[in-house]
């Protein structure tokens, strides 16, 4: 084999391989599993790509030939090339690897994953540096170019081409201060409808609670609206509004800010929490051990 020569198939050479050690068809044949008959017209390909018999039938079987014996030893190292190419596995070691990861996530997440998030990596992966990035138009093509690594909220739009799991599911509670003067038994819908009411302009589950006021015929009375949550608990602690969002981060703020959560009086439909990645990075060893982290922190998290 010449550095111009094509290389032939690799079960070819496996073939020469086998063969060249056994000195037998028969016994070639049960090593690489296949009929006597699909080793012989292999056989007879490998004859033809490299030009020489290479083995002839003698009483003590079949004997390599000269051009058989020169091309053994660079057949053996093709071949174990491509073993150790299969077998290469980079591992991803968390305790000393140096990467940024890059995720996709909500307003929300900010609070409600991140911390988690960081947390978990300052104490396992030291060296790891973290970015967040929001979950827009441009979250698909981030995660199939690899400029992100994983998208983690309800990202219903993504197409093909991405692996998902699931991490928790999420209804919507309302959030109002402690000492609200009139929620003291509790939120009604006619309370709901009767109360000032902070509204987030943005979020991916936004739409779904606008078409639950909208099948409940409810109009709120917008006092104010703010881009994200950021600030959101302060401003329910010391006003009379109250907000609608998702139980995670309602929780989360109820909990930060010692406000209290109630059932939402009308019926929105809930949503999935996902993690996404893209099937590129699908066994990328990095890749795999973030998804294995944010699986192990959420996963289950629930609607209570």
């Amino acid at each position: 084999m010449s550095p111009l020569d094509p290389l032939p198939e690799p079960k070819l050479l496996q073939l020469f391989d086998v063969l060249y050690h056994c000195r037998s068809v028969t016994r070639a044949a049960e090593q690489l599993g296949q009929s006597q008959p699909t080793i012989s017209i292999w056989l007879a390909r490998l004859r033809e790509q490299l030009n020489d018999p290479l083995f002839v039938r003698t009483p003590g079987g079949m004997a390599p030939t000269p051009r058989a014996d020169q091309l053994i030893g660079p057949c053996r190292e093709v071949l174990e090339s491509l073993r150790r190419l299969t077998a290469w596995d980079p591992q991803f070691i968390p305790a000393t690897a140096q990467r940024r990861f890059r995720l996709c996530v909500s307003d929300a997440s900010h609070i409600t994953l991140l911390p988690s998030i960081l947390n978990h990596l300052r104490s396992h992966a030291p060296g790891i540096r973290l970015e967040a990035a929001r979950i827009d138009g441009n979250t698909e093509s981030a995660l199939e170019s690899g400029e992100a690594d994983l998208a983690i909220g309800f990202v219903p739009w993504l197409g093909g081409g991405m692996y998902q799991q699931v991490l928790f599911e999420q209804d919507w509670v309302c959030l109002s201060s402690p000492q609200h003067p009139r929620l003291g038994e509790g939120m009604s819908l006619a309370c709901y409808c009767a109360e000032g009411h902070v509204q987030i302009s943005y979020g991916t589950g936004q739409k779904l609670l606008a078409a639950g006021l909208a099948r409940a015929g409810v109009t709120r009375r917008i006092m104010l609206e703010l881009p994200g949550f950021l600030g959101l608990g302060m401003v329910i602690g010391t006003t009379d509004l109250v907000a609608t969002l998702p139980r995670h981060i309602g929780q989360t703020l109820a909990d930060m800010h010692g406000l209290r959560v109630h059932d939402c009086p009308i019926e929105v439909e809930g949503f999935t929490v996902k993690q996404h990645w893209h099937a590129r990075y699908h066994q990328d060893s990095g890749n795999r051990w973030l998804r294995e982290v944010v699986r192990g922190l959420f996963q289950g998290v629930g609607l209570g």
